[in-house]
C-alpha cells in the first residue's frame, strides 16, 4: 500500500479539543464506508495543536461521481446516530462549527426530539452568540423563537425521521472531488469528505448546506440520494429552514450582509406557514 501524503491543519492557540473533535468526526463518518458511505479523509495523527490528514488530490466533478456520492451520502446518514445532537461515538468533549480561525462551540448532547434539537442545540445558541458579538439583536432572537415555536408545522413529515450521521458543515468546499482509487469507478472520479462538524442530526441538514452556496451537479446528487433513501414530502420547501443555522453562524463569524440574509430567511420560513 502506498504511503499517504500528509496535510497538516494547525493554528495558533486553538480552542480546547478543536482538532480532536474534528478527528473524531472524520473517524465516525469513515466507519460508514463499510456500508457504502462516501470516502472520508483519513486521520493520520492528532493532538491539541494539530491534525494530520491525508492529502487529497483535486479533480473535476463528473455527473457519474455526483450520482454515486448521492447514494453514498444517504448510506452514511443511514448509519445513524445515538440521539439528536449527539457527538461522534467515543468522543465527549466540545464540538465546533465554523472556519479554522474563528470556530464557535457547537452544543452536543441528547435532545428528545428534532424540534428540541433545532431550538436548543442550534438556532437559539447561535443567535445568542450573534447578539453577544453585536451582529444580531433581541428582535432577531424573538423572530427565531417564533420559528422554533412553529417547528412541528414547518418540519411536517420530516419530523418523523430518526437521527442521522451527518457531516454538519457540508458546503461544497468540504466536498472534494478526487481521482478515484478503484479503476472500476464510473468516470474515474470520486467524492471525498473533509472538515466536518459531525454529529447526530437530520439528513436534510447536509443537503441544505450543499444547496446553500451551490454545488456542482446538485440535482443529480439529490436525485440519487432520494432513490437510495426517499426524502420526506416537502423537502425542497424546508431548505430555508435548515439554512437558518449556517447563515446565523455566518452572522457570528462575518456579520455584514449575512445579517440581512438571516432576517430574510426567517421571514421566508414564517411566510411558508
Amino acid at each position: 500500500m502506498a504511503q499517504l501524503s500528509v496535510h497538516r491543519k494547525t493554528r495558533f492557540n486553538p480552542p480546547q479539543n478543536f482538532f480532536p473533535a474534528e478527528a473524531a468526526g472524520l473517524r465516525w463518518m469513515k466507519q460508514a464506508e463499510a456500508q457504502g458511505g462516501p470516502r472520508v479523509c483519513q486521520v493520520i495523527d492528532v493532538n491539541e495543536k494539530y491534525l494530520d490528514i491525508e492529502q487529497i488530490a483535486s479533480a473535476g466533478p463528473t455527473i457519474q461521481a455526483a450520482r454515486a456520492f448521492g447514494r453514498q451520502l444517504a448510506r452514511m446518514h443511514d448509519a445513524g446516530a445515538p440521539s439528536w445532537g449527539s457527538a461522534p461515538d467515543g468522543y465527549s468533549g466540545k464540538s465546533y462549527f465554523g472556519p479554522l480561525d474563528d470556530p464557535v462551540p457547537m452544543p452536543t448532547g441528547s435532545w428528545p426530539s428534532v424540534e428540541s434539537y433545532i431550538r436548543n442545540a442550534r438556532l437559539i445558541p447561535m443567535v445568542e452568540m450573534g447578539i453577544a458579538r453585536g451582529e444580531l439583536d433581541e428582535q432577531d432572537l424573538k423572530v427565531t423563537k417564533k420559528v422554533c415555536d412553529n417547528l412541528p408545522a414547518l418540519l411536517g413529515d420530516a419530523a418523523h425521521d430518526t437521527p442521522a450521521r451527518v457531516h454538519g458543515d457540508l458546503w461544497s468546499g468540504n466536498l472534494m472531488w478526487t481521482p478515484a482509487r478503484g479503476t472500476t469507478t464510473p468516470g474515474g472520479v470520486e467524492a471525498v469528505l473533509i472538515d466536518p462538524a459531525a454529529h447526530g442530526g437530520h439528513r436534510e441538514e447536509d443537503l441544505a448546506m450543499l444547496d446553500l452556496f451551490g454545488c456542482p451537479y446538485l440535482d443529480d446528487i439529490i436525485e440519487a440520494y432520494d432513490r437510495e433513501h426517499p426524502l420526506a414530502a416537502g423537502f425542497e420547501s424546508r431548505l430555508p429552514l435548515w439554512q437558518l443555522y449556517p447563515i446565523a453562524g455566518h452572522c457570528v463569524f462575518f456579520g455584514g450582509g449575512y445579517v440581512s440574509q438571516y432576517r430574510s430567511l426567517c421571514a421566508r420560513v414564517l411566510a411558508s406557514l
